[in-house]
């Protein structure tokens, strides 16, 4: 047998709607993952000091996590923007588990749910590690439809900010359901 081929195959990542029991490892991710080690001046946090009532008080809004056996290996959420516009907050994804498809699946579910409550466009923005290629992460993006439209440089990191447009695209026939 090669050495690149699993001995298993590994059990299936479940995205489901945040529990308050995830709390600590929410709040665990949102940490590691934060610029520089900060949080920035335009971003309190606020939203993942006070889950309940960013995310579940509008239907519009969601936080959900990825769940493998129990164990919570990434997040993401989506608040609504300006207008008619959903923005998707606090991607995020434990190192060890980075580049299996995890961050391809939340932002499908995030955009799943854009389309499901009439947003017309969604926006995020994103840093990459350095250990990241920047082209494989952007082609995750594209791949489920976002235009990079800027990078801004954020002290030694740069910021890269992406764009979907829902008015324009057809509705893509998803292969499962939204989680609930």
């Amino acid at each position: 047998m090669p050495e690149h081929e699993p001995l298993h195959t590994p059990a299936p990542v479940q995205v489901r709607t945040y529990k308050p029991s995830d709390r600590d490892v929410v709040q665990r991710l949102f940490k590691e993952g934060l610029l520089a080690g900060q949080i920035q001046k335009d971003d309190t946090g606020s939203d993942i000091d006070h889950i309940e009532h960013a995310y579940f008080q509008d239907e519009r809004n969601h936080l959900w996590v990825a769940d493998l056996d129990g164990q919570v290996l990434g997040m993401i959420g989506v608040l609504q923007g300006k207008g008619h516009t959903g923005e998707i907050r606090r991607l995020r994804v434990q190192k060890d588990h980075q580049g299996n498809g995890i961050a391809s699946r939340l932002v499908e579910v995030a955009v799943e749910h854009c389309q499901h409550h009439g947003y017309l466009k969604v926006v995020f923005d994103t840093r990459f590690e350095p250990q990241c290629d920047p082209g494989l992460l952007v082609g995750m993006f594209e791949r489920v439809g976002f235009q990079h439209t800027r990078t801004k440089n954020m002290g030694s990191k740069d910021l890269h900010e992406f764009y979907l447009d829902l008015y324009r695209q057809p509705e893509p026939q998803p292969n499962h359901t939204l989680p609930k």
